[in-house]
């Protein structure tokens, strides 16, 4: 690729030598009656090539590439023109030769010699781009999106050596914009309006082979709607790349091409931005020592992130999993070189490590992310789930108000509401000991202990969604408990910064005028209406390109021990309350003594280390009374439900 730019370079030398020298007789047909003397074209014509070359080497003319000619290379071209014009000009004067008598003939010169070179460039340009007949080969597409992230679609497309692409029309964000063109095709109409769009063109008889969607305007629900018109009529959608990606054909690889990717269902759950305290959550973290469990998780790995960003004074990640914690370690490295930062393996079981570790960093801000999370396995292993869950958030919390923390954040999760698992009971407890404790430190100006509760998110790793995606790569099946199933979501990137928005609002002035947090109260993330299992594997089959039941067989398999038909954000008993603060909803649930707790948590662990379960367990449902642990709760809620 090197050697062949100095041929180039050469070649654009001789093209524009050769205008220059088309340019001059030319200007000076147009403007001069008698032809000058034969001799002078000896000293003419090579003057004039030698004064664009001089004039156009420092503008870089020779090195314009002529296929992505624009208006900096345009006013390269004007520049060298008229220097060119000045120096020709002033060599004719200086040796004496013929002279045009009109005295506005430099004047002319460099407006023809502008008209020879732009036009050379612009023609090159026009014929690359339309070298393709509009009625070419080509996958016929339907572009949706904002007006400018269309236009670089089109433009990077018509620039392929190859078409793939022909556009039939766009589909914009406006519905003003109908009936105006970009690059030559028709605006057909907005996005909301897709749906009508596909009908009139199947009537028509131009039904679009594919939908692309350029720029990353449209989301959500708004995608959604999208999607369920693309598939009433089979027309599969894929997503542009990034503006920044699609560069790519801007660059002279002849080779260069538009590579479309699958939209991923977190897109389809990507609400509108909730407005956060951007500068509320610096104060709390910026120059504040951090300590996040967890963290090689996917929330607390995310938490890791976004604090970091924030700038605290250090930041320590704890975990279990030395690969995880290593991989969350080395990220934050690379991002953030400059960050005090220590990765440290522990497990929060373990209360004389934890003791020691929260004496050597003390901590001012905790997130507690440490978890086991998969119903199925803690169903399988019910003493871990309380030794982690419950007690190692009791270890934790104690060992940070014991060396002065300010405030510990405890992520809790929806399955705590009328729990049926271990899981969500050992949950529950431990956001009775938070609650607990919060109010002591209310009393004794201590630590708060702020509890969020909010359901699964996409892409964790014990979310339903990579598991889908790796049967989707072996073909299907794709296996869901029960048609009924439903669960919450939300992206990862969106509960944790509900959850910074949670913290600083429980401890700013703020928290005054929450009288539920006064209580004891929990936030509760507002995770929208929850979605059926089954109609997430449908979509996550149509998104890549597949026909439910036809393609690709969706099982059902049967609830597993422990899960519920659907999840609940709320006690019976715990209405929701609307919060001042978009996005975040509280709780009030009962509350008890921290001493008492704490001592009734304590026999427990010690029956969970004896390895007796069944008496760990009937503890456990003294402690949280709704607690149902038996195979017939999922039963009983179909029933309520029908």
């Amino acid at each position: 690729m090197a050697k062949s730019a100095p041929r180039r370079i050469l070649l654009n030398c001789l093209l524009d030598a050769a205008l220059a020298a088309l340019a001059l007789p030319l200007a000076l047909w147009l403007g001069v009656a008698d032809a000058p003397p034969g001799a002078w074209w000896l000293l003419a014509l090579p003057l004039a090539v030698a004064s664009l070359l001089l004039a156009g080497w420092p503008l870089g003319l020779p090195r314009q590439y002529w296929r992505f000619a624009g208006l900096a290379d345009a006013g390269a071209v004007l520049a060298a023109a008229g220097l060119g014009a000045l120096l020709f000009a002033a060599g004719l004067l200086l040796a004496g030769a013929w002279q045009p008598p009109h005295p506005a003939f430099p004047l002319l010169h460099l407006l023809v010699l502008t008209a020879c070179l732009g036009g050379a460039r612009a023609a090159t340009r026009a014929l690359t781009q339309r070298r393709v007949s509009p009625l070419a080969a080509g996958t016929e597409v339907l572009v949706a999106g904002g007006a400018e992230a269309a236009d670089l679609f089109i433009r990077a497309a018509a620039r392929e050596r190859q078409a793939h692409y022909r556009v039939l029309g766009i589909l914009t964000q406006r519905s003003r914009q109908a009936g105006r063109r970009i690059q030559g095709h028709p605006i057909l109409g907005a996005v909301e309006d897709a749906s009508a769009v596909l009908e009139a063109m199947r009537n028509e008889g131009r039904l679009p082979t594919l939908l692309v969607l350029a720029g990353a305007e449209v989301q959500g629900p708004a995608l959604e709607t999208l999607l369920d018109a693309a598939d009433r009529h089979g027309i599969p959608v894929k997503r542009a790349p990034q503006p920044t990606l699609l560069g790519v054909a801007n660059r002279p690889e002849e080779t260069a091409r538009v590579e479309l990717r699958p939209v991923a269902i977190e897109e389809l759950l990507d609400r509108p931005q909730v407005p956060l305290d951007r500068e509320g959550m610096a104060r709390l973290v910026q120059g504040r020592r951090v300590l996040v469990t967890g963290a090689g998780g996917t929330i607390g790995g995310e938490l890791a992130r976004q604090v970091a960003a924030l700038g605290p004074s250090s930041l320590t990640l704890l975990d279990h999993g030395e690969y995880v914690l290593y991989e969350i370690d080395l990220e934050l490295r690379e991002r953030h070189p400059e960050l005090p930062r220590r990765a440290m393996l522990a497990d929060v079981r373990d209360a004389a490590r934890i003791r020691r570790l929260m004496e050597d960093v003390r901590p001012e801000l905790v997130f507690h992310a440490a978890a086991l999370k998969h119903v199925p396995m803690v169903e399988a292993d019910p003493l871990e789930g309380l030794l982690t869950n419950a007690q190692g958030t009791r270890i934790v919390a104690d060992a940070a108000r014991a060396v002065g923390c300010q405030a510990m954040v405890f992520i809790s999760t929806d399955k705590a509401v009328n729990p049926t698992s271990v899981m969500g009971a050992s949950k529950r407890l431990a956001e009775m000991y938070c609650q607990a404790l919060d109010l002591d430190g209310q009393r004794e100006g201590a630590m708060r202990c702020i509890t969020v509760r909010f359901g699964n998110v996409l892409g964790s790793t014990g979310s339903v969604v990579p598991l889908f995606r790796r049967q989707l790569e072996r073909g299907g099946p794709l296996t869901v408990t029960h048609p009924d199933m439903r669960r919450y979501f939300m992206t990862v990137r969106e509960a944790v910064g509900l959850v910074l928005q949670a913290a600083v609002v429980g401890t700013g002035e703020a928290a005054s005028n929450l009288p539920e947090l006064r209580d004891g109260g929990i936030f509760v993330l507002d995770m929208g209406q929850p979605v059926k299992i089954v109609d997430l594997a449908r979509r996550m089959i149509r998104l890549a390109g597949l026909r439910p039941d036809e393609d690709v067989e969706i099982r059902f398999t049967g609830l597993r021990p422990g899960e519920k038909l659907y999840e609940e954000l709320f006690h019976g008993q715990e209405p929701p309350r609307a919060t001042p603060y978009p996005g975040l909803l509280m709780a009030a649930p009962r509350t008890g003594d921290s001493a008492l707790v704490g001592r009734a948590m304590d026999e427990m662990a010690a029956l969970a280390h004896g390895g007796n379960a069944k008496l760990a367990l009937a503890q456990l449902g003294r402690l949280v009374p709704e607690f149902t642990h038996e195979a017939a709760a999922p039963a009983r809620q179909a029933e309520q439900q029908r």
